[in-house]
């Protein structure tokens, strides 16, 4: 039986430099290690500005469930696989612990000088600080509020 998987924890603000660069988190680093994910795989967020960044771990069980379906006959896998894998990159990491995030994702985020590395479990989020202080009052509401009927868990 494996180890089970490290979950992405915590938040964590970092800075973007002027050639588009952030460090990934060093505890988040050793989550990709352990899952050997050649480096970060991030992609747009389907329903939030922000990105998704997420190991080899995330990749597989997609590609797994999608492998299911039948990829000719079934309209939804193209869009599933299209929206996903189309749109995810894989990023290497440089010596220092940073990787380049393309012009589009800096754009699709609005990152500007600073990120902020929020851990989600199986992968973590990448939002700009102020967009990210909004989110975050409002999920805060949300999880208080289900808390409060019963909704939890």
């Amino acid at each position: 039986m494996s180890a089970p998987v490290q979950p992405f924890i915590s938040t964590v603000t970092g800075t973007l430099d002027s050639k588009g660069r952030v460090c990934i988190p060093a505890s988040y680093r050793q989550i990709l290690a352990a899952q050997n994910t050649p480096g970060v795989y991030v992609c747009p967020s389907f329903s939030e500005v922000t990105l998704e960044g997420f190991g080899e771990e995330v990749l597989q069980a997609f590609h797994r469930q999608q492998a299911e379906a039948d990829p000719f006959f079934t309209p939804i896998y193209n869009a599933k696989v299209f929206a996903v894998l189309s749109m995810t990159q894989l990023l290497p990491l440089d010596e220092n612990g940073r990787v380049r995030l393309p012009d589009e994702l800096i754009a699709h985020a609005g990152l500007r000088d600073r990120a902020v590395f929020v851990g989600m479990g199986t992968k973590f989020q990448i939002w700009e600080p102020v967009r990210f202080e909004e989110m975050r009052t409002a999920r805060l509401k949300q999880a208080l509020a289900a808390f409060n009927t019963g909704g939890g868990a």
